[in-house]
């Protein structure tokens, strides 16, 4: 063969290689364009009026078994309760709004199929999934569930919870995404995502400040969970962490996000029946909510961070880094308590909890107000193994005298929340019944004068303070009070005036203070 004959084969190989992949880009779209449903296409209209329920749901069917996207064009859509299978995805394009009906006949009761906290009231969505796989939400569309008009007539419970339904409700499933959709106006919780796993949310835009119980998100019991680049405004709690069941909420990251609440910003609990384990939260906005008004809550927030566990539980493997607040009352607030709550009457009464290997770092925080931050255990159930490092907190709102009785009640059964206690007995952090802190470069400071100590710590056993700047003046009693404590060690990078730098209880044993204090006589080091 020659070498022209040879090098003309070798060029229409080439060609026809090329023609078929070109055929099969061809074919792959147009399989793709013949999968996709748009919904105005079998009869839906977006005028806002029209019931749509039954041709939205019928579509979806009908993608799960034979593959395919549900398209919500441009237009307002209004449906009921619609029922996502295996295999489908929804996409809402740009303009497009998919809008809960006003009629709460609109939405079945539903079950979810594991025994939870709320099962007797907590029945009813506008999307729901139950037992799935491979379900997507997504686009530049908004979810809207006018929650607004299902108004509460009462304040018993659990009537008061009823005919609310969750925007989204996503129970025992795999692999869901949903990414990059508006979500505003939930009557309830916006999403519910229980004993799920493989979760990725992405790029949400939430506002959720139409009725009660307006959280933002509520991850419970799920396990492998990314949430990522949420800009998000709620009422009620932020992003959330719940173990309403014995599920564990477990392999989690939060991560790039934005968030504004009138309670907590970010929280695990209050349920904590199963617990909390293998948490990383990161590169995180707390700010206060834009929303003039509120139904729960304080205007600039109640918590930046709330970690608890009162219902049982275990929290352990917790990481926090790289967070900045504006505005909460309490910027960390960490509580192990006993509320013991079942999580159904027929379940055991829980026993005591546990919180353990919990790191938080590179914390800013401004605007805090007088209560003070806290991490309290009870008699009987320290929290273990506690890191704060490179910590920055500024407190604008101070109180002018101590408290009347510096003691703090034990409130262990009690709902908890950061504000639970009060003024506490120190500006800047108030430790109880803890086992193995360390806190290193910690800067405290205070607008106005403050005469209570910057750190108070009860019945603390192993513990180290290392790089302190805590803010006092001549007139402060003292900078750190210790009491019923022992082994201890404490070192100040930076020292205000005050009468005492540490002043400790009779009960603490083998408390060390070390630094160079010009001001303080040597008696004033004991």
């Amino acid at each position: 063969m020659t070498l022209a004959k040879m090098k003309g084969n070798r060029h229409r190989g080439y060609m026809t290689l090329r023609n078929l992949q070109m055929v099969i880009c061809f074919l792959s779209i147009h399989v793709l364009l013949a999968q996709s449903y748009d919904i105005t296409e079998y009869g839906a209209i977006g005028d806002g009026i029209k019931d749509n329920t039954t041709i939205i749901q019928k579509l979806i069917d009908r993608c799960s078994s034979s593959g395919g996207t549900v398209l919500i064009p441009k237009g307002v859509f209004l449906t009921g309760t619609l029922i996502l299978k295996d295999n489908t995805h929804v996409h809402l394009s740009q303009g497009s709004e998919l809008r809960g009906s006003t009629n709460p006949k609109d939405y079945p009761l539903l079950n979810a199929g594991i025994s939870f906290y709320g099962e007797g009231w907590a029945k009813q969505a506008l999307i729901f999934a139950k037992d799935v796989n491979n379900i997507q939400i997504s686009g530049k569309g908004t979810i809207n569930g006018q929650g607004e008009t299902f108004k509460i007539t009462t304040n018993k419970k659990p009537e008061r919870y009823k005919n609310r339904p969750y925007l989204l409700w996503f129970s025992n499933s795999k692999n869901i995404t949903v990414k990059d959709i508006e979500l505003k106006n939930s009557a309830f919780w916006m999403q519910h995502y229980l004993g799920c796993e493989n979760v990725t949310l992405d790029g949400l835009r939430i506002w959720n400040h139409s009725n009660k119980n307006n959280d933002m998100m509520d991850i419970d019991g799920c396990k492998n969970v990314t949430i990522s680049n949420i800009i998000g405004d709620s009422d009620d709690d932020g992003i959330t962490l719940k173990s309403t069941s014995p599920l564990i909420s477990e392999y989690i990251t939060i991560t790039n996000c934005i968030i504004s609440s009138h309670c907590n910003g970010l929280k695990m609990g209050t349920e904590s029946t199963g617990g909390f384990r293998n948490v990383v939260i990161s590169n995180c906005i707390i700010r206060p909510s834009r929303s003039k008004t509120k139904i729960y809550g304080l205007d600039e927030g109640i918590s930046g961070i709330s970690l608890e566990v009162v219902d049982g539980g275990i929290m352990e493997n917790i990481s926090i880094n790289n967070v900045v607040m504006e505005g909460p009352e309490v910027p960390l607030f960490i509580r192990l308590g006993n509320r013991a709550r079942k999580h159904n009457p027929s379940a055991a009464i829980p026993g005591l909890g546990k919180i353990r290997n919990i790191r938080i770092s590179n914390i800013t925080a401004t605007g805090a107000g007088e209560t003070g931050s806290s991490i309290t255990g009870i008699i009987g159930a320290n929290v273990e193994n506690v890191s704060l490092h490179n910590i920055d907190i500024m407190v604008s709102k101070t109180g002018e005298s101590e408290l009347a009785a510096d003691q703090v009640p034990e409130m262990e059964n009690a709902y908890p929340e950061a504000t639970m206690f009060g003024k506490l007995p120190a500006y800047g952090f108030f430790i109880r019944n803890v086992k193995q802190l360390q806190m290193s470069n910690v800067n405290i400071r205070h607008t106005n004068k403050d005469p209570r100590p910057g750190i108070r710590i009860d019945n603390t056993e192993v513990f180290s303070l290392s790089g302190l700047n805590l803010q006092s003046d001549i007139n402060t009693k003292k900078v750190v009070d210790v009491r019923q404590s022992t082994n201890g060690w404490i070192q100040s990078n930076h020292q205000y005036p005050a009468l005492h730098y540490l002043v400790k209880d009779k009960d603490s044993k083998n408390i060390e203070l070390e630094g160079d204090f010009p001001f303080l006589t040597s008696k004033n080091k004991n």
